[in-house]
């Protein structure tokens, strides 16, 4: 019988964090980084691993995907086991995920509702942000409870979707400054959700049905209006706020103009926003379904502005959105898909894909291209969303005593992407066909070697529930 070594020992590599670049020796034992060092000596009970010409990175860390998220009538087609196995393939080795309060049950129901389902089958580590839809006072006790007791720092309010998920601004305000006081964060997904549900109902009465009309009716204007709107609650409230998956310059120019105030902003971006623009809508074809997400792509000219940000520290963070739904209706067993709006774009769920492709698609068109330093690509796929969101520095970095989440990445290799072959349950990737710089080798866990070029040595439920603190970036 093969005895399992003790540690790990990953010779040679180029160590690269938010801050330092250097080529090291680093062990990984006990579950964390013990060592860094050159030329350490270990004995036989140790695995060495040669990383010459590797890339040693932290574990990436996603702080916004969506797996068993019940959507309307549907539920996004990656299981907390997909979806943490796919991440895992793709060097992301901590997801946070969403706990739905719904009408009847306050966040700690939520949070119980989400770990219950979460436990037996996660294959990386996981934390949970908790959406909020009903703000009252036992609803702001339960909340403080989470904070205090369950190391659920973080919650997630919506100014669109009204009927379903959206909170008024009042609402809002009252998380704001209690989440604030306790030294958490509100993340908010801003669009003014009655204005772009006005206009979706006079498309439709216009009779454009096409997925196009998604982007139509959602113009950047108003993610710029609810963005400016939810900085001045917070201004009122003196608390941080973070903007999940900022997509254009319209909501963008807020951001940066209360930064320069020095209100505590934060934001994230998509790697779809930097991908792929809007003219991808530009027919009435039903594959455009696939693109068809929330906020939806903006212009070229909007990239530009995302990119100036990522360089410049006015988006902290490149999270995926991942909220992956099948085009096939029924691929798996999943039913009421993006096929569900083919004759009226505003029954497609609104998501896609890509908690497996983040850090490769990034390196490919981000370091590689000259737009982000290996540095600052660690920084935001790993360090900064660690930080804002209480998990630094046991998640997000190399260093001695952090978790041994530890990724072997190979600057030099390329790969072609089809959905074929990655290992979440959606049956397409909006990276079909692409070819990419970069590959992820190998994965460790917690020091446990998870991913081994195309082998999983994973098993469903190794992952844990890490318990979150404070704030740290500010």
């Amino acid at each position: 019988m093969t005895q399992t070594p003790s540690a790990t020992l990953i010779r040679n590599g180029r160590v690269i964090t938010a801050t330092d670049d250097y080529v090291a020796d680093v062990l990984l034992k006990d579950g964390i980084v013990h060592t860094i060092g050159h030329r350490l000596e270990v004995g036989p009970d140790v695995a060495v691993v040669d990383a010459s010409g590797l890339y040693v990175l932290p574990g990436g860390v996603d702080t916004h995907v969506h797996l068993e998220n019940v959507i309307g009538p549907t539920i996004t087609c990656d299981t907390f086991a997909s979806g943490t196995r796919a991440a895992a393939f793709g060097g992301t080795t901590t997801v946070v995920d969403f706990a739905l309060q719904t009408e009847t049950d306050s966040p700690l129901g939520a949070i119980a509702r989400a770990q219950a389902s979460a436990e037996a089958q996660v294959a990386v580590d996981y934390s949970l942000h908790v959406i909020v839809t009903r703000v009252d006072d036992q609803v702001l006790k339960d909340v403080q409870l989470a904070m205090r007791h369950e190391g659920v720092t973080s919650f997630k309010m919506f100014m669109a979707y009204p009927g379903v998920m959206m909170a008024d601004d009042a609402a809002i305000f009252r998380m704001l400054r209690q989440v604030g006081a306790d030294g958490g964060m509100v993340a908010l997904h801003a669009e003014n959700g009655t204005v772009i549900d006005l206009l979706i109902k006079e498309a439709l009465e216009a009779g454009h049905t096409s997925p196009r009309y998604h982007a139509m009716t959602r113009p950047a204007i108003m993610e710029g209006e609810a963005t400016h709107r939810g900085i001045r609650l917070a201004e009122l409230a003196q608390a941080p706020i973070y903007f999940v998956h900022v997509s254009s310059n319209e909501a963008l120019k807020h951001i940066v103009a209360a930064r320069a105030e020095g209100i505590p902003v934060f934001a994230e971006t998509c790697p779809h926003y930097l991908l792929f623009d809007d003219s991808v809508y530009n027919s009435d074809s039903l594959e455009i379904a696939k693109y068809v997400m929330t906020p939806p792509l903006r212009s070229t000219e909007d990239q530009k502005h995302l990119w100036r940000a990522l360089r410049y520290d006015d988006l902290q963070v490149i999270a995926t959105d991942h909220c992956p739904f099948c085009m096939k209706e029924g691929h798996l067993g999943y039913r009421l898909q993006k096929m569900r709006g083919k004759d009226d774009f505003s029954l497609i769920p609104n998501g896609a894909p890509g908690i497996e492709t983040r850090l490769v698609s990034l390196f490919d068109i981000g370091v590689m291209q000259g737009r982000l330093s290996l540095n600052r690509f660690v920084e935001l796929t790993a360090t900064t969303p660690a930080k804002l969101f209480g998990l630094f520095p046991k998640k997000g970095t190399i260093a001695v005593g952090s978790d041994a989440d530890v990724v072997l990445f190979d600057p030099a290799a390329t790969q072609t992407v089809h959905a074929k072959a990655l290992h979440g349950n959606c049956d397409y990737t909006l990276l079909e066909g692409r070819t990419l710089r970069g590959r992820v080798e190998k994965v460790f866990l917690r020091g446990q070697l998870i991913v081994d070029g195309p082998a999983w040595l994973g098993r469903e439920g190794m992952g844990r529930f890490v318990p979150r603190g404070e704030v740290r970036a500010f």
